[in-house]
């Protein structure tokens, strides 16, 4: 499991808080001090805390459940479907809409045009209406993908929630608390911490902030899924690797037999890397072999 440290978080400012004025008095166990009227975050806390949350997050993406990553304002917006991207979550980066999950059957209805609207555009639909019409359409696709785009492969109601400013995302929070689905958020110093189940204290603001925490989940998630397919996460050029992928799939002929013969004994010590042409005159002796094969058996 990937780990935040102490010194990592201090480089990306994860210790500055708001202005004391802003401050929410549920937050005080989490705040180390006062400076130049901003409020410092005990990072001592985040540590032992991201610890749990990390784990949590783990745990639910290795039972191939969904993780929703949820983040509107204007500097999590392109980092939240980056990394939601990159580990195959859903996301909402743009506006939280009421009821998406207290009403998801209106969510699904949504969800549902959607992909009838981009069925219709590929499969030609749109070239026997108007051009008028055609725009039309076209901007309610855009709204829609703006809106919900995200969420089309959620299926069902997410199993967690990680929030970046529990704050500004409050009915995000009242509805996961009423359906009684876990949050994992980042709290502010202007934030109230309760009716969050993985609390982090954290600087809900700043891009690298955003992007510490937010890498650290996605990589919570993807160590999640490797324990969920029962497969380390390798270079695609490790020895390893290549022999899972070859293993997965019925052998052939006697040429991929041969390769795998010989990555098999680069396990124990004989180097991969940069290995393609060895690969390759392995599979050109194959095919001598058989070329030889065919000449005895003309004779």
């Amino acid at each position: 499991m990937a780990n935040i440290s102490l010194e990592q978080l201090l480089q990306a400012g994860v210790h500055f808080g708001h202005q004391t004025k802003y401050w929410n008095p549920k937050m005080d166990q989490y705040i180390f001090g006062t400076r130049d009227k901003i409020h410092i975050i005990n990072l001592e806390h985040t540590v032992d805390m991201i610890k749990p949350a990390l784990k949590f997050i783990e745990g639910v993406a290795a039972k191939n459940n969904k993780i929703l990553f949820v983040g509107t304002k204007r500097t999590a917006t392109e980092i939240i479907k980056n990394e939601a991207v990159r580990c195959s979550m859903p996301y909402v980066n743009e506006r939280w809409l009421g009821g998406m999950l207290t009403n998801y059957k209106t969510i699904r209805s949504s969800i549902t045009r959607l992909e009838n609207l981009h069925r219709q555009k590929e499969d030609g639909t749109f070239n026997k209406i108007t051009k008028k019409e055609g725009l039309k359409i076209q901007r309610d696709i855009d709204r829609l993908e703006k809106s919900i785009g995200g969420v089309t492969e959620m299926g069902g109601l997410p199993d967690a929630l990680f929030i970046i400013d529990v704050n500004r995302e409050s009915i995000a929070v009242s509805e996961a608390s009423k359906m009684g689905i876990p949050i994992v958020g980042i709290v502010d110093t202007n934030s109230n911490p309760e009716g969050i189940d993985y609390v982090i204290p954290g600087n809900d603001d700043s891009i690298r902030s955003i992007t510490l925490f937010t890498e650290a989940v996605a990589d919570a998630c993807l160590e999640g899924a490797k324990a969920a397919t029962g497969l380390k996460q390798e270079s695609p050029q490790s020895g390893p690797s290549i022999v899972r992928k070859i293993e997965a799939e019925e052998p052939v002929d006697k040429p991929i037999e041969a390769l795998e013969e010989k990555i098999d004994s680069s396990q124990t010590g004989v180097d991969l890397d940069g290995g393609v042409a060895e690969k390759e005159g392995i599979l050109d002796e194959s095919k001598k072999d058989k070329k030889e094969e065919k000449k005895t058996k003309e004779k």
